[in-house]
């Protein structure tokens, strides 16, 4: 039995509410965004930037942005 104080598994990605990526929008087209679980962030196709999400929030910055491969 794992103690209280044991540090938790590895956490599972945060979910992003999907009421919330229907409205957020790339700050630079202004077009839609695509939701990329596993990497935990939200993909402009049009802008070739993907939008890191940090405990749980989306860091809209195109100074934060990867940029597309």
């Amino acid at each position: 039995m794992p103690s209280e104080n044991a540090p938790p598994a590895a956490a599972e990605p945060l979910a992003i509410d999907p009421k919330l990526l229907e409205i957020l929008v790339c700050p630079l087209t202004k077009g839609p965004l695509e939701y990329d679980k596993a990497a935990q962030e939200l993909v402009s196709r049009q802008a070739k930037l993907a939008y890191p999400i940090r405990d749980g929030i989306p860091i809209m910055l195109p100074e934060e942005a990867r940029p597309l491969g």
